[in-house]
C-alpha cells in the first residue's frame, strides 16, 4: 500500500472512530450508567449540549488552521526525511509503532505539565472543573490551551518524524480509548483491571477526574497506562463509584456555562 493509500485509509478511521464513537458511547451510556447523575436525559443534553458547544468553538476557531499548518510541517518532514522515525530508516510497519509510542510519551508529559505548571492548569482546569464525566467530557477543553497544545504539536510531531498516517493512526486509536475512559459506562472490575494492564481504563481516568488534589494530580496517561507506572503517578480508588468529580472552587452553575468555561482562566488559583 502507497503512501497515499495509507495516509486515506488512516484519515477514514480517525473521522470512523471520532464520530462513531462518540455516537455510540452517547447512546449506550443511558443503558450501563456508571453514575446515575448524568443519566436523566433533561440534565444530560444540557451537559452534552455545553460541552459539545465548547468543542465546536475549538474546531471552528483552530482546528482548520492547525489541520493546513500540520499537513505543510508533515509534507516537508517527509520530503527531506526530517524526525527521528526517518532517521531510524524504519519500514512501514515498526515506523509507526516508534511513532506512536513517542507522541504518547509527549501526551502523557504535557498532560503533566498542565498540572504542575500554573499558568497551563488555569487553561486545563475548564476540563477538570466537570461535575458530571461523560463521553462529552472528553471534548470538554479551553481553546487557550488548545492553542498552546496546538503550537506544540507543530514542533514535537515533525521531531518524532511522523508522517500524515501515522498521526491519523495514533489520534484515531487515541480518540477510541480517550472516548471510552471519560465515558459513562459501568465497566465490570474484571473488565476494567484488565484493560488497565496496558491502556487507560474508565476507573484509572475516574480518579484523574475526583476533586481530591493528590488524585487530580494523578493518572496523567491518555492511551497506555505504562507512562503512569513509569512516571509514579499511577493511581486507583478501591471504589470508583465514591469519586466526587470537579474543583472545589467552581462547583456554581455559571461554571458548567459556555461562558464560565470561556472565564475559566481568568479566575485566581
Amino acid at each position: 500500500m502507497g503512501e497515499q493509500e495509507l495516509t486515506d485509509a488512516a484519515a477514514r478511521l480517525k473521522y470512523a472512530v471520532g464520530f462513531g464513537g462518540l455516537f455510540a458511547f452517547w447512546a449506550m451510556e443511558p443503558w450501563f450508567p456508571f453514575s446515575r447523575k448524568v443519566s436523566a436525559e433533561t440534565r444530560r443534553f444540557r451537559h452534552a449540549r455545553r460541552n459539545l458547544t465548547l468543542a465546536a468553538v475549538n474546531v471552528v476557531l483552530l482546528g482548520i488552521v492547525y489541520a493546513l499548518l500540520m499537513k505543510t510541517a508533515l509534507d516537508w518532514v517527509a520530503a527531506n526525511g526530517f524526525g527521528v522515525v526517518n532517521w531510524l530508516g524504519l519500514s512501514a510497519a515498526p515506523s509507526v509503532v516508534v511513532a506512536f509510542v513517542l507522541m504518547d510519551g509527549w501526551m502523557y508529559l504535557w498532560h503533566r505539565l498542565n498540572h504542575t505548571v500554573p499558568f497551563l492548569w488555569r487553561f486545563h482546569r475548564t476540563h477538570h472543573t466537570d461535575l458530571k464525566l461523560d463521553i462529552t467530557s472528553a471534548v470538554r477543553f479551553h481553546p487557550g490551551e488548545i492553542a498552546i497544545s496546538t503550537a506544540l504539536r507543530l514542533v514535537v510531531v515533525p521531531l518524532i518524524g511522523m508522517r500524515l498516517w501515522h498521526l491519523f493512526v495514533y489520534e484515531a486509536v487515541f480518540m477510541a480509548i480517550v472516548q471510552f475512559h471519560h465515558s459513562n459506562l459501568r465497566v465490570p472490575d474484571a473488565l476494567d483491571r484488565a484493560f488497565r494492564a496496558a491502556f487507560v481504563s474508565p476507573n484509572m481516568h475516574r480518579v484523574h477526574h475526583s476533586r481530591l488534589q493528590p488524585e487530580t494530580d494523578s493518572n496523567y496517561s491518555s492511551v497506555f497506562s505504562f507512562w503512569d507506572r513509569l512516571g509514579r503517578t499511577f493511581k486507583l480508588r478501591q471504589d470508583p463509584a465514591t469519586i466526587e468529580f470537579g474543583l472545589d472552587d467552581f462547583e456554581g452553575a455559571e461554571w458548567q456555562r459556555v461562558g464560565g468555561m470561556l472565564k475559566t482562566p481568568l479566575r485566581s488559583p
